[in-house]
C-alpha cells in the first residue's frame, strides 16, 4: 500500500527535516569553531584530524538511539520512531504519550539558491568538518545553447548521492551529438562509490566533460578514495580544490546572499593549499 501526502504535508514534513538540521548543526558549530582555531595554530593537529573524527563519529553511535529501540515513557518502554518533533517530545516531559507521526523518507532536494547559513557551514574548507554530513553540489551545463543550466542538489545520505541523482534528474538522457560541458562545486568530494559511477559514466559518454571543484577532501586518506579519485582523473575528469575565489563566485551564484558581499573566512587559503597539496599527492 503506497501512502501519499498531500502538497500541505509535503511542506510541512520539509520544514521538520530543515528544523532538525539546524538544531544539528547549533550543537556542532561550537566544536568546529573550536576545531578551527586548533588547525590554524600549527601543522600538528593536521594529523590528529582523522582519529578526532572517528571518536567523535563513535561518540555520535553510541548517544543516538539505533531505529527501533525503546525509549522509556512514564515508566513503561515505548517504540521511538523517526519523524518525532518538538512537541511530541514535550509531550513525554509532561507525562503524555506522543502521537507518532511517520515521515515520508529524506529524498534528494534540488534548487535554485542556497540558503546561506547552510552554505557558509557545508562548504566551510575546514579539516574538522564535524555534523557536515551531507553533500551540496553546484552544477553549471553548457550544451552549446544561448542558456546555461544552472542550480543545485543537496542529498541527505539516505539514498542516492548528489552526484549519481544529477544524471538522474538533472541530465537523464544523454544524446550523443551534443557536446556536455558540466562544472560542479561541491561541499565535499566524490566517496568511493560515487568516484566509480561517474568514472564509468565519462568512458560511456565520450563528449561528456566534467569538471569537479571540491571545498573539502572526503577522507582522503582511506586507499579505496584515492584510487577512485585517480581513477576518476584518469577517466578525463577535471579535479580541483575550490579558491578563496570559486567561493566568491559560488556566493554570488547559487546563494541567496541578499547582495551581501562573500567575506572569506580564516583560513580559507591556507586550508585550500593544504587540501590541493594532498589533492595532488592522490593524482600524481
Amino acid at each position: 500500500m503506497t501512502t501519499t501526502h498531500s502538497p500541505f504535508c509535503n511542506a510541512f514534513f520539509h520544514h521538520l527535516r530543515r528544523r532538525a538540521f539546524k538544531r544539528m548543526i547549533d550543537r556542532s558549530l561550537s566544536v568546529s569553531k573550536m576545531a578551527d582555531r586548533k588547525s590554524s595554530s600549527g601543522g600538528g593537529s593536521r594529523q590528529t584530524v582523522k582519529r578526532k573524527e572517528r571518536a567523535e563519529n563513535e561518540a555520535k553511535k553510541e548517544e543516538k538511539p539505533k531505529e527501533g529501540e525503546k525509549a522509556e515513557v512514564n515508566g513503561k518502554k515505548e517504540p521511538v520512531e523517526n519523524g518525532e518533533n518538538g512537541e511530541a517530545a514535550a509531550g513525554v516531559e509532561n507525562g503524555e504519550k506522543p502521537e507518532l507521526m511517520e515521515l515520508p523518507p529524506f529524498e534528494i532536494i534540488t534548487g535554485d539558491r542556497i540558503d546561506p547559513f547552510f552554505y557558509k557551514f557545508q562548504f566551510k574548507n575546514v579539516e574538522y568538518s564535524s555534523g557536515r554530513n551531507k553533500t551540496f553540489l553546484c552544477y553549471l551545463v553548457d550544451q552549446g545553447s544561448d542558456s546555461l543550466l544552472r542550480g543545485y542538489l543537496e542529498d541527505e545520505h539516505a539514498g542516492a548521492h548528489a552526484e549519481d541523482a544529477f544524471f538522474q534528474q538533472v541530465l537523464p538522457n544523454y544524446d550523443p551529438a551534443c557536446k556536455y560541458t558540466i562544472t560542479w562545486y561541491m561541499s565535499s568530494s566524490p566517496c568511493a562509490a560515487c568516484a566509480g559511477k561517474l568514472t564509468e559514466i565519462l568512458k560511456a559518454r565520450k563528449s561528456v566533460r566534467l569538471a569537479i571543484f571540491s571545498a573539502r577532501l572526503f577522507e582522503w586518506e582511506e586507499p579505496e578514495i584515492r584510487a577512485g579519485l585517480k581513477a576518476l582523473a584518469a577517466a578525463g575528469c577535471k579535479l580541483r580544490m575550490m579558491k578563496p575565489l570559486d567561493f566568491t563566485y559560488t556566493w554570488d551564484t547559487f546563494v541567496e546572499n541578499d547582495e551581501e558581499p562573500f567575506t572569506p573566512w580564516e583560513d580559507c587559503q591556507d586550508n585550500y593549499e593544504y587540501y590541493q597539496d594532498k589533492l595532488a599527492d592522490i593524482l600524481q
